[in-house]
């Protein structure tokens, strides 16, 4: 399989890889950084994990002008698709899609021979993270006959390119954790094989249960709405330790509250309530994972006063305490430590 990504005019190569389309579960992924400055303001930094049957990529682009990148690869392949910016254009050969993409949304696409141009508007700041996957690995971390995955698998078996759902749909907390930790893994060797294939799985069944689940008819929301709700979530994203209540949302977002309420819960299969809470304790798990709090600590920098009602709510959210949570990730990290010394 070969991948190759090229910026026109002028025209200048951003990836050239080369790979296998077998899965062998016993190689190594071996690391590459691309960094192409024009000036202080123009830029493309990529960093690419590759093994056989397997190319991850997360790239970053900034220019002063619009820029086209054409981007191709040769063989059958999957492709897990995170978009982080909004307004590129996109065109793909051979697989109708939406136009231009949207900030935070994903999606999975089957391609037998991918050709597909993306012009970036000026002074804005893109970033996507793809994994692209052989069709062979692919099967090898998926069943074929998976119900929720029945006619994407039909489309695969025929060649038949398409995406696993009609629309990129917004990221849900778990794939936001997930890709973070897939983005920022420092593990080597065999550990990082191991480490990354378990969280692309992880990150393969999230994305289909929200591809996978549908509004009813009496939930569909209209578009001015659902621009409306996507405000909601990126102010709560923003700032999760002082959330606005619920009235407060909704005069911020000019969205009357049973909408926002209703709206919320059809877009994003959460509450407003509930996803406060996971983006709380998704960052309190980030902190005592890089061991940059205690638990006092934590509770402060996730927005609880009461350290007694942060721990309540994170031992319900995880299903033990923070204590216990914090002795048992040392535990891990001085196994691995251990276990990575053996290689």
């Amino acid at each position: 399989m070969k991948i190759e990504a090229t910026l026109l005019t002028p025209e200048t190569p951003i990836i050239k890889i080369k790979i296998g389309d077998k899965y062998y579960p016993k190689s190594i992924l071996t690391e590459e950084n691309i960094k192409i400055e024009n000036s202080d303001t123009e830029k493309i930094i990529s960093r690419h994990l590759i093994t056989e049957g397997l190319v991850l990529l997360d790239t970053q682009m900034h220019f002063l002008t619009a820029k086209t990148v054409v981007f191709e690869i040769d063989e059958e392949s999957v492709v897990m698709n995170f978009t982080y910016s909004s307004n590129v254009e996109t065109k793909i050969k051979h697989l109708e899609g939406e136009k231009y993409s949207q900030e935070n949304t994903h999606n999975i696409f089957y391609t037998d021979n991918f050709k597909a141009s993306f012009t970036i508007p000026p002074l804005t700041q893109v970033n996507y993270l793809s994994i692209i996957l052989s069709k062979e690995f692919y099967y090898n971390i998926i069943n074929e006959d998976w119900q929720l995955h029945e006619k994407f698998s039909k489309n695969i078996l025929n060649k038949k390119p398409s995406y696993i759902n009609s629309k990129y749909l917004p990221f849900t907390p778990a794939i936001q954790w997930v890709t973070h930790e897939i983005k920022n893994c420092t593990r080597q060797g065999v550990l990082k094989r191991i480490y990354i294939e378990t969280k692309i799985k992880e990150l393969l069944i999230y994305q289909l249960e929200t591809l996978n689940t549908k509004p009813s008819s009496e939930e569909k929301i209209d578009e001015e709405d659902y621009n409306r709700l996507l405000e909601a979530k990126k102010i709560l994203e923003n700032d999760y330790r002082n959330t606005p209540t619920l009235p407060e949302l909704s005069r911020l977002i000019s969205l009357n509250e049973f909408k926002l309420k209703k709206g919320f819960k059809a877009c994003f299969g959460t509450t407003v309530k509930s996803y406060i809470i996971k983006l709380r304790m998704e960052h309190a798990k980030e902190l005592f994972q890089s061991k940059k709090a205690t638990v006092s600590e934590a509770a402060y920098k996730c927005g609880y006063k009461d350290v007694s009602h942060f721990s309540a709510a994170f031992k319900s959210y995880y299903g033990f305490s923070p204590q216990k949570f914090k002795l048992n990730t040392d535990i891990i990290q001085f196994w691995l430590i251990g276990f990575s010394l053996l290689f």
